[in-house]
């Protein structure tokens, strides 16, 4: 497995949280590069719900979505004594956003209960414009009642060409591959996937040909073909996450590749576990299902060849060592952060 770097600097993670069930906001970590342990630090708390975090490619602006009916986005300045707020925040047009990326000189955000992707350019100093510019509304639904009647975007994120960014939706069974005109976002190839499986989360294999979309009402991975010169998508199989069928909804959350593109990693909150899939050509093997140290594992993170798992409900980040043969996660420590969400590392 690749080890994450450094460059002097001592790294350090972000986490995300609700502050409506009782979050500190973002949380701020030291990273031991030995063992994958975190310590926190502090915290800043001036952001309703800051679920779901993105560093600048840089690693000295961290922004941050307002999972909020009225949803917004803010910028901070990544300082020594942790995040300091770079500017108001500013309304992303939609409701709901649960994800954010930066993509040509904008953030995009995933907006799932209006179901759209707004971009809000980003100033050279990083800082936000005071204002987005423009909204992509999804059209559609699909056969699973009640989660389906509607579109519900719920992550977007660039591919690694960098040439196009992809928007999963839950709601429409659907990815969009999508560019910018003129500022605004705009789709350039919908992709459908099985109805009814509900599209949650994307990860690109590193060598950029393949896409493997983690489905929340299946619950399934999908192996998908992904080719940057067409920017097209094609789904080629689908892998169960779980051994055997579920007794009720598993509720599937995130999706992790290994750096070196060996492994496939997946969270599932139902049965508050990890799975670990091989990578074989266009399809995966399981290799093994783990506890994920805690309740309701939110979000799922590779770094410097660990796994973190953000526990919402039972509120804790815990980081797993890998095994390098098998991809099997092995629980190594945790930390206590309330209503966990995310956790990024710069």
């Amino acid at each position: 497995m690749a080890q994450g770097g450094g460059t002097g600097r001592q790294r350090r993670a972000f986490i995300g949280s609700f502050t409506a069930a009782g979050g500190p906001g973002i949380v701020t970590a030291a990273v031991d590069p030995d063992n994958g342990a975190l310590t926190a630090l502090g915290a800043v708390n001036g952001l309703p719900d800051p679920s779901y975090l993105a560093l600048s490619p840089g690693g000295d602006t961290l922004y941050a979505v307002s999972e909020t009916a009225d949803g917004a986005v803010a910028a901070y300045r990544v300082t020594p004594g942790g995040p300091v707020p770079a500017g108001p925040r500013v309304s992303v047009g939609g409701s709901g956003p649960t994800h954010l990326s930066l993509f040509r000189g904008h953030v995009l955000t995933a907006n799932y209960d209006s179901g759209s992707v707004t971009a809000v350019p980003v100033r050279p100093d990083g800082t936000l414009a005071r204002a987005a510019s423009g909204v992509l509304r999804h059209t559609g639904s699909g056969p699973h009642a009640p989660r389906q009647q509607a579109p519900h975007a719920h992550q977007v994120q660039p591919d690694p060409s960098g040439r196009w960014a992809v928007s999963v939706d839950l709601g429409t069974d659907s990815v969009r591959v999508c560019t910018l005109e003129d500022g605004a976002p705009a789709v350039h190839r919908e992709t459908a996937l099985r109805p009814g499986s509900g599209p949650r989360h994307l990860a690109f294999h590193p060598d950029g040909t393949r896409a493997y979309v983690v489905n929340e009402l299946a619950p399934t991975v999908t192996v998908c073909r992904w080719d940057a010169d067409q920017g097209a998508l094609r789904p080629l199989t689908e892998v169960p996450v779980l051994p055997g069928a579920p007794a009720g909804d598993a509720y599937p959350s995130g999706v992790v590749v290994s750096s070196d593109g060996r492994f496939v990693w997946t969270a599932t909150r139902g049965a508050d576990v990890l799975t670990a899939f091989a990578v074989e050509g266009e399809t995966l093997r399981p290799a093994g299902t783990v506890p994920c140290g805690g309740h309701w594992p939110r979000a799922l993170t590779e770094a410097g060849g660990f796994l973190y798992a953000a526990n919402e409900r039972s509120g804790d980040v815990t980081w797993f060592a890998v095994d390098e043969r098998t991809g099997l996660p092995r629980r190594a420590g945790a930390i206590t952060v309330p209503a966990a969400s995310c956790t990024v590392f710069g």
